[in-house]
């Protein structure tokens, strides 16, 4: 069994056999060509299949991703030769979004869930900012076209478009909260709520409810191990990361260090 067909095998429990195989197109692709080649859009779980895609190349690919600012959570994945020396163009622009905050108030998931109304897919799109007068999309270069001609709606409110640097972007601050505690267990259930200070039985149902992910893949249950370095997003709660496991207590529990971003 070749290393593609290895791959394939161990990203299709998870459904990522599709994307998987897309990015070995891509890499195979570059290296062929000398020179490099631009994913569309991919979110943390598809940047893991993207650095586990370019490893196999023994140093001839190299991985590169960009987001159009640092700490993006989507990025473009681009798979450049060893013999290329050039910029790698990623095909990013940035196009702000501005409406009337008197009369409409319009969450992340209402600019998410129009522009995905309108036909456009999510594979094409960025991050989204919000900011205090209106969002900033990052977009798939020719995507930027149509938001600039043709976007004037958003959940029934209107909006109007204008290009924008990549420099003037307005990424939120992250809020950064370490947390010590002692846990029983490094179960996942038992683990995840005391990072995100729920009850355990609490965050068994949003496990349950598929809402916790564990290094960006769907968890497997409350029971599954985590450990040290594990992150741990819980929907529209932010991330935890397991930073380190400190040892263990007199009364036989398990000190950790945990960091929370919200």
């Amino acid at each position: 069994m070749n290393n593609r067909e290895k791959i394939l095998r161990y990203y299709k429990s998870s459904g990522q056999d599709i994307l998987a195989a897309r990015l070995l197109d891509l890499a195979e692709q570059a290296l062929r060509s000398r020179r490099f080649r631009v994913s569309d859009f991919l979110d943390p779980a598809g940047i893991s299949v993207a650095e586990t895609v370019a490893a196999q190349w023994d140093g001839k690919v190299r991985l590169e991703l960009q987001g159009g600012y640092e700490r993006a959570e989507r990025v473009k994945a681009a798979f450049v030769s060893a013999e290329y020396y050039g910029a790698v163009d990623f095909g990013l622009r940035a196009i702000a979004v501005s409406w009337d905050k008197r009369y409409e108030r319009l969450s992340h998931r209402d600019v998410l869930g129009g522009l995905l109304g309108v036909g456009i897919e999510r594979e094409v799109l960025g991050d989204i900012l919000m900011t205090s007068e209106g969002c900033q999309v990052l977009t798939d270069a020719p995507l930027g076209d149509y938001l600039l001609q043709q976007l004037s709606y958003l959940g029934g409110a209107q909006v109007s478009t204008k290009e924008i640097s990549l420099a003037e972007l307005e990424p939120k601050e992250e809020t950064v909260k370490e947390i010590k505690t002692t846990v029983p267990s490094l179960r996942l259930d038992v683990v995840a709520a005391s990072g995100y200070g729920v009850s355990r039985s609490r965050m068994a149902e949003e496990i349950k409810a598929d809402k916790l992910r564990v290094n960006w893949q769907p968890a497997k249950g409350g029971s599954q191990s985590v450990q040290q370095g594990d992150i741990l997003s819980l929907r529209g709660r932010g991330r935890v990361e397991i930073v380190e496991i400190l040892g263990e207590t007199k009364k036989g529990r398990l000190s950790l260090l945990l960091r929370r971003y919200l």
